[in-house]
Parts: C-alpha cells; structure tokens; sequence
C-alpha cells in the first residue's frame, strides 16, 4: 500500500475510534460502562458496533468493491477465516467489516483503558 493511502487509512481508523468513543461513552453513561459494555457485549444496547461500521463505510464511501479493497489492502496482515458466498462485492465488504470492526475494537479498548488509568 502507498504511503498516502496508508495515511488515509490511519486517519480513518483514528476518526471512526474518536468518534465510536465518544458515542458510546455518551449512550452508556460514562467510559466505565462504555469500556465494559464494548468488551462484554460489542453488538449489546449503546454499542451496537456493527451498526456503527455499516455507517462508517456508508459515511466514507467504502460500501462497495474498491472501498472494501482498499480497507483490506491495509489490513492485509491480519488472520481471518472466510466461510461466505454471495458476490464478490458482498463477500469482500462483509470481510473488509468484520476485519475492520475486529480492528476498531482493539483500538477503542486500548485507548480507553490508556485514559481510564492515566486520566
């Protein structure tokens, strides 16, 4: 991946983290409750993490065969295990956002942790 694109990603992912942080923390009633609810129940009241996904790649036009392209271009290293039909679209924006919402979580945890122990 070219390093422009690399960038891009990164202030993507940096966006989508702030972004999902302060949504969630506000929905959840403070960080504590956010923290625990993302880790115990992504998907559960407040979080709902793939819905925020879904609105992510809607939001930055990457619902489609070239943005999921590019989302896994810059997550090429990670593992994942496919087990999906559909077309080529479907199965590659399905994968470009469940890696990428694997990814945002890790973020997201980590940042919050960070300011839960240093704030």
């Amino acid at each position: 991946m070219d390093a422009y694109l690399r960038q891009q990603f990164d202030v993507l992912l940096l966006t989508a983290a702030d972004r999902f942080v302060e949504r969630i923390v506000q929905r959840c009633g403070g960080q504590d409750n956010a923290l625990k609810r993302l880790q115990n129940d992504p998907q559960g009241d407040g979080v709902w993490l793939d819905e925020y996904v879904d609105a992510v790649f809607e939001e930055f036009c990457l619902d489609d065969a070239a943005g999921a392209a590019f989302v896994l271009q810059a997550l090429h290293k990670r593992t994942v295990t496919v087990e999906d039909s559909g077309t080529v679209t479907d199965v590659l924006v399905r994968l470009a956002k469940s890696t990428f919402a694997e990814l945002l979580t890790k973020k997201v945890i980590e940042a919050m942790d960070r300011a839960e122990r240093y704030g």
